[in-house]
């Protein structure tokens, strides 16, 4: 129990403490207040809370699915946003003047959201064992321990792109954000092939003999890019097209010049 207890754990926290780094280096590298931080933790553990004590009732939606569709709708709101943000960092690191209470409401927003879908699967995880005192022990020692492994690899990213040239970090910071964002395109269609609002297909291949999902590498994985070891060509291809939609906004702003346009000499 306290191994599974450190995998699950481990898998909710990283990928919202790999958002978050990676959305705080960006902030300080653009010069953005932090004062989006506390709104955006305020607002997703009230939202996480709201959304875990009500899962009994979100559950019968949509004829039983509906856990795993709202599931699947959160992570595709975050990643419209961090498509966004993706393209505004794009655009700032090419001299583009971006304001800045669309970013921090961008980033607030894309954190807010992520601490509301992991923060409840947690919740929901935990809640589960109150009644068992005799694992509970277990179960917690196992979630610190998860929890802590997730936040020490966001305080990684974080410290790593800061020891970056300010340029470097911007550029990086979007192109990992736009991994992560693709990474969430593909979990949204997962989450609606098991709800089976889309078709079942056979995995693609199975990649558990190179990197098993249950382990730190893949679950570190799976919050950077989104991995699973046996995808389905669905999930590959949502992932692809994710990724070159990015690729394409942030093509066609970066070539539309305008008064905003200052040069970053």
């Amino acid at each position: 129990m306290l191994l599974t207890s450190v995998v699950l754990v481990l898998r909710e926290v990283l990928e919202a403490a790999l958002l978050f780094s990676l959305l705080m280096a960006l902030s300080k590298r653009l010069g953005i207040s932090w004062r989006w931080v506390s709104v955006a933790l305020i607002v997703g553990l009230l939202g996480a809370a709201i959304y875990g004590f009500n899962i009994d009732i979100v559950s019968e939606w949509f004829d039983g699915v509906g856990q795993e569709v709202v599931n699947a709708f959160l992570q595709i709101v975050i990643y419209a946003l961090l498509c966004l943000l993706a393209t505004f960092a794009a655009r700032y690191s090419r001299g583009f003047v971006v304001p800045e209470a669309l970013l921090t409401m961008l980033m607030g927003a894309s954190v807010a959201l992520a601490i509301v879908r992991e923060g409840a699967e947690i919740m929901i995880y935990l809640s589960a064992f109150v009644q068992l005192p005799d694992q509970l022990t277990s179960v917690l020692a196992g979630s610190a321990i998860g929890a802590g492994i997730g936040v020490s690899v966001g305080a990684v990213f974080y410290y790593a792109l800061l020891n970056l040239g300010r340029r470097a970090a911007i550029i990086i910071g979007a192109v990992l954000l736009t991994l992560v964002a693709a990474g969430m395109a593909s979990q949204a269609a997962q989450l609606l092939i098991q709800a089976d609002w889309l078709p079942s297909q056979y995995p693609v291949w199975d990649s558990s003999w190179l990197v098993e999902e249950q382990t730190v590498t893949g679950q570190l994985l799976y919050a950077l890019i989104g991995y699973e070891a046996t995808p389905a060509p669905l999930q590959l291809f949502i992932y692809a097209v994710a990724i070159l939609l990015i690729i394409f906004i942030a093509g066609i702003f970066g070539r539309s010049r305008g008064s905003a346009e200052v040069s970053h000499a």
